[in-house]
């Protein structure tokens, strides 16, 4: 029997949380987890009662042509980590670590990591470590 280590385990929850994304262009979830417990999740998309690019099938960004990693002011979706870290009790955070993955195209993108935005939240949660 291969059993997965902690990080596997909780970077394939990880990538189960991504795949309730409602990005067209690219899905990331994030589990934030402390001392072996999980203590938030979050996925990227539209905030809550705004229609999210899935249903309407369009992205702003995608539809003007701007690059991955360019212009996320523009995106009217919240960041995965940025739900997971709103919807966790700040003291739970200290020290944790955040797990993140992002899919395009269905298939796991090799290093996901957080945007400039997201490293400062990360940073001010006290999160002590991201993996991908």
């Amino acid at each position: 029997m291969n059993r997965l280590n902690k990080d596997e385990y909780f970077l394939g929850i990880a990538e189960a949380v991504a795949k309730r994304s409602t990005c067209i262009r690219r899905q990331y979830g994030a589990v934030i987890v402390k001392d072996d417990v999980i203590v938030s999740t979050g996925y990227n998309g539209s905030p809550r009662n705004v229609d999210n690019c899935c249903d309407v099938g369009s992205c702003w960004r995608a539809t003007h042509n701007i690059p991955h990693g360019e212009r996320y002011e523009m995106c009217q979706a919240v960041h995965a980590e940025a739900n997971a870290i709103i919807n966790a009790n700040r003291a739970d955070m200290n020290g944790a670590t955040l797990y993140l993955v992002g899919l395009e195209n269905g298939k796991r993108i090799e290093k996901a990591e957080p945007c400039l935005l997201c490293r400062k939240l990360i940073r001010n949660a006290q999160i002590r470590r991201v993996e991908s």
